[in-house]
């Protein structure tokens, strides 16, 4: 295992940069191979999980050319048969796949030991609904194996849990349904597979809490640009909203309304973060995110209906709870148990070596502010992305070094995160006793 160690911060930029969208560069990659025609996609994120999907495009008989700047895609049918598939540690590329290849391809998908724990069953449920032949492992874990079939028919399907992902393979098998499918679902996720279907010219539509889709053929765009990623950003944003004097500004955020909850969260903290409006691709609105560190912050209560829409920001929010006034509690956010590591769980192992006083709830967190006593801390990221960068930020925010455990996670998502860090608050990263680990 690797294990980074990153220093006090010693000064701030006046800017940060962020990797490209992670869950807009799954799908840009997905559904330009579905579509017919070439499409160059600029500010791919570089991550592990992104590269998974390449690697399983290109198992499937895709023609993706990758030239160090940009990627292009050449849509195609896929393989009928494909064999094994490695999705590595990403559930998005796991998922996405079982739509876009169900009914069409045989193949068996499987990843890491982290990903053989997530839960896939809740995406072969409604594919077999639709007439897909797809078999799941012991507890609807992976590996998946898919077997190619019929026509598949299109349904009406309420999700008993908002996830993005169900929802997007849903749409991506409803492609080549015979009819309209319709997913419907009591609390908004995100609707990036939404924007680039349309901006593809899928027959979709979305009324009130119902999202439905036409069989078709999608059309390549020729240029897809990706926006920064949010989730990525959201760490330099908490380290810098209590460093005094601060100033950090990071331009070309994707800012889709279902990914912003976060920033409500922050200025409903206290937090002085303003979001400045710059442009749109294919319907994913981009903007400059600045903010004002220094400010003093209270703690926050996040309601059920806002979990979905910052899923993946709650580690860093609680990290951000510690050094804020009272008490803020997480509800209902039960899904952050199937995530890359037990979420909840390894959310409070992370406040509490830092000293902060945090509580886990059957499906939320309770985070006690006020610390005010920081001590240099060693984690471990239980091999999650998200744990690992909110350590980051906490110290940063705190003034303190940390010592993170089994890093290289941090590189599915953010593969030069150390040294964009670095850039940012002058903090020294180095590797240290990696083989004591």
């Amino acid at each position: 295992m690797t294990t980074l160690r990153f220093g006090a911060p010693a000064s701030i930029a006046t800017e940060a940069r962020v990797p490209g969208d992670k869950s807009i560069s799954h799908r840009a990659l997905l559904l330009s191979a579905c579509a017919r025609g070439a499409t160059t996609i600029e500010g791919l994120n570089r991550g592990e999980d992104a590269n998974a999907t390449i690697c399983a495009l290109r198992s499937l008989g895709i023609d993706v050319i990758d030239d160090g700047a940009n990627v292009r895609v050449t849509g195609a049918e896929f393989a009928a048969d494909a064999g094994p598939i490695d999705c590595g540690n990403s559930g998005t590329t796991m998922r996405l796949l079982m739509g876009a290849l169900a009914g069409r391809t045989s193949c068996r998908l499987d990843g890491d030991a982290s990903l053989r724990r997530r839960p896939m069953e809740r995406v072969a449920g409604p594919l077999r609904m639709m007439g897909a032949v797809i078999k799941t492992a012991a507890g609807g874990v992976p590996p998946v194996a898919l077997r190619t079939g019929g026509r598949l028919r299109p349904i009406d399907y309420a999700l008993p849990v908002a996830s993005a992902q169900v929802k997007s393979a849903i749409l991506i098998a409803a492609l080549r349904a015979d009819g309209i499918t319709t997913v419907r679902s009591r609390r908004a996720s995100r609707d990036h597979t939404e924007r680039m279907l349309s901006a593809m010219g899928a027959a979709l539509r979305t009324e009130g809490d119902a999202t439905s889709i036409e069989a078709g053929q999608l059309r390549a765009l020729e240029r897809i640009v990706i926006p920064g990623d949010l989730s990525a950003a959201i760490f330099f944003l908490v380290a810098a909203a209590l460093m005094p004097g601060a100033l950090l500004e990071i331009v070309g955020v994707g800012v889709n309304p279902t990914r912003t909850a976060a920033f409500d969260v922050m200025r409903a903290m206290g937090a002085r973060l303003d979001i400045r409006a710059i442009g749109e691709e294919h319907g994913e609105p981009l903007a400059a995110i600045r903010i004002r560190g220094g400010a003093a912050l209270r703690g926050f209560e996040i309601a059920p209906d806002m979990v979905p829409g910052l899923i993946d920001e709650i580690p860093a929010l609680c990290a951000l709870a510690t050094l804020a006034d009272g008490e803020s509690v997480v509800r209902e956010a039960s899904e952050l148990r199937v995530k890359e590591s037990d979420r909840i769980a390894s959310t409070v192992r992370l406040l509490r070596a830092f000293g902060a006083e945090a509580i886990e709830t059957e499906s939320g967190i309770v985070v006690r502010g006020g610390l005010r006593k920081q001590t240099p801390a060693t984690i471990d990221t239980n091999g999650d992305h998200r744990i690992g960068m909110s350590a980051a930020a906490l110290a940063a925010a705190s003034g303190v070094p940390v010592e993170i455990r089994d890093s290289a996670c941090i590189a599915t998502s953010f593969p030069d995160f150390a040294d964009r860090w670095s850039e940012a608050f002058g903090t020294p990263v180095s590797i240290i006793d990696d083989h004591l680990y």
